[in-house]
């Protein structure tokens, strides 16, 4: 009886969820400082909750949508690229076989395989699905999951979004003395989980990651404020 294997996960999908949770902590950062800094500056000059609504939704909305936008460009260029890279190893492929088979050869032997037993897993891979064999071996591609800018420009839309509310609600919700002081420990107490989140993901520091995220915030939401107050004082 053969050892029972271990469950655990392999192959690239892994990478790729993780890639897309980092960001979506990253995006969720994002909008918690970035929305923080601006309700924060407006409750410097004025504690009208009119304002700070009108505010903290102009910033919410202006936020996620630029990362919508900026992460559908990205992507897309990413989706080209690859499509590009693709059609030239399809071309390729028609117009030399027989130096790809060899180029797909020096690959695998590359990772290690013996001359032997690299050529046949070439050959057999190319017998298979040639274009798939060099787009993964080669380049680094899996025809069949493509990059997605629509997935993308959601998912950092709806990160930012989440981020952002934590701020806009925290300031407009309790009462005006609590405000202020309700927001900046809730903005921290977000910017520590997303921190700590991140460096685990990364396999970094934790204290560092979470001291140096909660000290950018922090170092955000006093220099707005600061400019807010200067402002309400000049009657701006």
């Amino acid at each position: 009886m053969y050892p029972q294997a271990h469950e655990e996960p392999h192959g690239s999908g892994i990478g790729a969820r993780l890639n897309w949770l980092r960001a979506a902590v990253l995006g969720a950062n994002d909008g918690v400082v970035s929305t923080a800094g601006l309700v924060v500056g407006v409750a410097g000059a004025t504690g009208d909750r009119g304002a700070l609504l009108t505010a903290g939704l102009a910033g919410l909305l202006a936020g996620s949508m630029s990362m919508a936008a900026g992460e559908y460009v990205s992507v897309s260029t990413q989706r080209d690229s690859e499509q590009a890279a693709l059609a030239t190893e399809k071309q390729e492929l028609q117009e030399a076989p027989e130096a790809e088979l060899v180029e797909l050869t020096g690959l695998l032997e590359g990772k290690g395989l013996s001359r032997d037993v690299a050529r046949e897993a070439a050959l057999q891979l190319t017998e298979r699905d040639a274009l798939r064999a060099h787009a993964v071996v080669e380049l680094g591609i899996d025809p069949d999951d493509l990059t997605n800018p629509w997935h993308a420009a959601g998912a950092s839309f709806l990160a930012f979004t989440v981020g952002a509310l934590l701020p806009l609600l925290a300031i407009v919700l309790p009462p005006a003395p609590l405000r202020l002081t309700v927001t900046v420990l809730a903005v921290l107490a977000a910017l520590a989980l997303t921190g700590w989140w991140s460096a685990r993901l990364g396999d970094a520091a934790v204290g560092r990651a979470v001291l140096r995220n909660m000290g950018g915030g922090a170092v955000a939401m006093g220099v707005t404020y600061a400019a807010g107050a200067l402002l309400g004082a000049a009657g701006v």
